[in-house]
């Protein structure tokens, strides 16, 4: 496999940070984008009447991120330039700790292999945008431990976190832009 992964950049962060927002933004500026996993696997679940659900077989769920996430990962090393990614693959093992699960070896395997660029966005937990909805069921607290889940594992793989200001998008974007030009 070709070795890409210096052009591919992780936004994590808990939900209702505005991480998805920005990832919006970054395609409409005409950057590669990959979707969150989570969201799209909840509404696909729900269509279908799975358990494959956060409020259901967590285990299950948290096996859909990390094949979506490699999913994309192997799209995304086809592309040319650099791909903002809406999550990554240490986002599934933070969840699975989160959630109090242990996480199994072919995850951490995956973490190992499945690499982005050392810098990774984290939005923090912003609660003047927070917002609940049918696929985003957690709490304002829960959005903060998440983050702070995200904030322990993303390190012990390697990486740097660079956090996001609570800034409107166009501020967001131009900070991401500085980041990626030093």
């Amino acid at each position: 496999m070709q070795n890409h992964t210096d052009q591919f950049f992780v936004l994590t962060g808990g939900p209702g940070s505005g991480k998805t927002t920005l990832i919006e933004a970054l395609a409409g500026e005409g950057y590669a984008t990959a979707p969150e996993a989570g969201r799209n696997i909840i509404q696909d679940q729900m269509t279908v009447g799975g358990s494959a659900l956060p409020w259901g077989d967590k285990a299950l769920f948290a096996e859909l991120m990390l094949a979506w996430e490699l999913r994309s990962h192997h799209t995304a090393s086809r592309l040319a330039g650099p791909v903002f990614f809406d999550r990554g693959v240490p986002d599934t093992l933070a969840y699975l700790r989160l959630s109090g699960l242990s996480v199994p070896a072919h995850m951490e395997k995956a973490a190992e292999h499945f690499r982005y660029n050392r810098r990774v966005f984290i939005a923090p937990p912003w609660p003047e945008i927070f917002t609940q909805d049918a696929e985003r069921k957690q709490d304002l607290e829960e959005a903060e431990r998440t983050f702070a889940a995200l904030a322990d594992t993303y390190p012990c793989y390697g990486y740097e976190l660079i956090t996001l200001p609570r800034a409107p998008i166009k501020e967001r974007l131009a900070f991401i832009f500085e980041e990626l030009d030093s």
